[in-house]
């Protein structure tokens, strides 16, 4: 049957390779889909899954929680606002793997692909790609601040030794501990420094609470009750969006699921998103109780520089190695697809150089991104305009495959009820992912317009 779509031949290539058990499996057996997503025969089991979507989710955002807290009013409305978006955010994650299931995509470009087509993949790809591009550069940033923090703490003067520069302790360090956990093909390779990054953050939430009851100023700190203005109320909204955004990467880790269902998933999810929701919660309560309205959009930043905070400062920084592989795999994969169809790759040709373009384009998305966070740190204002794209991962994208969804299951679905309530849920789903992105676009360029130093990244050594 002749196909005009090469990521439809690539599909239906694989899965004749699996079913088959032709020239291309691997390791007593076990095919790994390079492009589209044949299931494979063996994988993770649910628990080790665990680790890597709480690593994908778990990251900086933690440290900014607590200024969000303070943003929206207070404890109260900050944990009920989050209370109301972790429906969707829980539901959408349930949706992807669902869909992703129909077509057996391995990548959430992918599941866009098979659910609303090739257009919408090719939209789809390059958000995942301009979204992780721009993450990998903050995660480079981070490790520099973090490695500042330390080498101040040691010798105040560090910015004069070559040696200790930012430039170098972000080059030396990132070639050493992350790009080699860049080049595999399959993401279950990172269940294991995702486990160590999951222990990094373990630690820095026991840390907060405990620095909360050693304190001995509380009677001076000022806590708001209630926001200042009802849109305040808003100001939660994106960093609560960005700190649950583990999307992009769930498509991929539920591909490599051992028992790959939908209801095995759930358990993955379901524990993932626990610690998640209980890290995010105990964290900024006590960090914004600790210091109330004079806590800082970094957290660790508001505490003294004693022994326990520099270590909680270098866990976030290995934290962050760990997570960099993750994002730069995702958008690999997107640009792959990209690139397969802009070159009309065939289903040979894929499969024959994979190895050749998967290391080119690791290694050129490593240094790219590696050379703009050393020598433009200030992209953050860059930055700041790509993050409301987690909005589209959390909400645009999944409400169209569920709309699609619907649409197709009308004719045969004798339940109209559910028909009506899962469209008004897709409708949702895309009025709240518009409206996020477009509050967050909305307030980038405000802030840069009428205050060009706020959106400076200033570091220690100017």
């Amino acid at each position: 049957m002749a196909v005009n779509n090469t990521s439809v031949r690539s599909v239906e290539f694989e899965s004749s390779v699996s079913r088959e058990g032709g020239p291309f499996n691997l390791n007593d057996g076990e095919l790994t889909p390079i492009v589209k997503g044949a299931a494979v025969q063996k994988g993770t089991s649910w628990g080790a899954s665990v680790f890597l979507v709480v690593n994908a989710a778990l990251g900086a955002g933690l440290l900014e929680f607590p200024y969000a807290y303070n943003q929206a009013g207070g404890v109260l409305v900050a944990v009920v606002v989050q209370a109301v978006l972790m429906l969707f955010i829980c539901g959408a994650l349930v949706l992807l793997a669902y869909c992703s299931d129909i077509h057996q995509s391995a990548t959430y470009q992918d599941v866009v692909y098979a659910m609303c087509g090739k257009w919408a993949q090719a939209a789809c790809s390059l958000c995942i790609v301009l979204y992780c591009f721009g993450t990998c550069i903050t995660f480079f940033i981070i490790i520099g601040d973090n490695w500042d923090k330390l080498l101040y703490k040691v010798r105040p003067d560090f910015c004069y030794s070559w040696y200790m520069n930012r430039k170098f302790t972000i080059s030396i360090t990132s070639v050493l501990f992350i790009l080699p956990l860049c080049f595999p093909r399959r993401i279950d390779f990172l269940k294991y420094a995702s486990a160590f990054g999951v222990l990094a953050i373990v630690y820095i939430v026991i840390l907060i609470p405990v620095k909360y009851f050693y304190a001995t100023n509380l009677e001076s700190v000022v806590v708001k009750t209630r926001p200042d203005t009802w849109m305040d109320v808003f100001l939660v909204v994106p960093t609560i969006c960005f700190g649950y955004q583990c999307h992009i990467s769930v498509v991929p880790i539920y591909s490599c699921l051992q028992n790959r269902t939908v209801k095995e998933f759930a358990k993955t999810l379901t524990a993932a998103i626990f610690i998640c929701l209980i890290t995010y919660t105990v964290g900024a309560t006590f960090g914004y109780l600790n210091f109330g309205t004079a806590v800082k959009s970094d957290i660790l930043s508001s505490y003294n520089a004693t022994a326990d905070v520099l270590v909680a400062v270098s866990m976030m920084a290995a934290k962050t190695y760990t997570t960099y592989p993750i994002l730069l795999f995702c958008g690999r994969a997107a640009f792959e697809s990209l690139w397969v169809e802009l070159w009309k790759l065939t289903p040979e040709d894929i499969v024959r150089k994979e190895t050749l373009r998967r290391i080119i384009q690791t290694i050129l998305w490593f240094g790219l991104s590696l050379l703009l966070a050393v020598v433009t740190p200030n992209i953050a204002v860059v930055i700041d305009l790509l993050g409301g794209l987690a909005a589209v991962f959390i909400f645009t994208f999944p409400g169209l495959c569920l709309l699609q969804v619907v649409l197709t299951r009308q004719r045969t679905e004798k339940n109209k009820h559910s028909q009506r309530a899962l469209f008004i849920m897709a409708v949702m789903y895309l009025i709240i992912g518009m409206f996020i992105f477009g509050v967050t676009f909305s307030q980038s360029i405000m802030d840069d317009v009428h205050s060009k130093s706020s959106k400076s990244h200033k570091t220690i050594c100017g």
